[in-house]
This record gives structure tokens, C-alpha cells and sequence, in this order.
């Protein structure tokens, strides 16, 4: 292994550079090893009931598929009907999971 900042070959083991002192290996990202898996949305097609929209964005925030499917309804019949058009988009859009 190597040194980004110098250039000096390093044991595979080292954590630090012996010459310029810059973390490497294992130290220089410790963020990527202690962070969460990438959550990604998409229509759950094993737990859908139309098309998988609801399930998919409960599964995303992490909450109950019926408590998403009564915030969906709820926006549904919200006077512009924003619920409705923001569910096809939904369907349209989002990949199958």
C-alpha cells in the first residue's frame, strides 16, 4: 500500500504514514465502516394491495403499512388532490422491490 499524500510504500497493516503522518487504510475512512446501509425507495410488490406504494414508503420511514396507507387517503381527499397525483407519479416512477 501507498500513501496518497507522499507517495511512500507503506505495510499493508499501517494505519498511519510513517513519513507525512496521513491516516491510511482502515483509519482514513472510519465514517464509511460505522455507516448505515443505503435505504432506497421502491414499490414493495409482496406486501402491496394496488400497486406497492404504500408499502414501499413504509418501509422507507419505518412505519406501519396501514398507518402510510391512511396518511395516503388523507391526501387523497385533500381538496386539490395533490394525493392522487402524487400516488401515480409514485407508481410510475418508482422501480419494483
Amino acid at each position: 500500500m501507498f500513501c496518497t499524500q507522499c507517495g511512500t510504500r507503506l505495510d499493508d497493516s499501517a494505519r498511519y504514514c510513517t513519513v507525512c503522518g496521513k491516516a491510511v487504510g482502515m483509519s482514513a475512512a472510519p465514517a464509511m465502516a460505522a455507516a448505515a446501509p443505503v435505504r432506497r425507495l421502491h414499490r414493495d410488490m409482496a406486501h402491496k394491495k394496488i400497486a406497492g406504494v404504500c408499502a414501499g414508503f413504509a418501509e422507507y420511514f419505518d412505519t406501519d403499512i396501514s398507518l402510510m396507507r391512511i396518511i395516503w387517503l388523507a391526501l387523497l381527499l385533500l381538496p386539490p388532490n395533490i394525493g392522487i397525483i402524487a400516488y401515480i407519479v409514485a407508481w410510475a416512477v418508482l422501480p419494483k422491490g
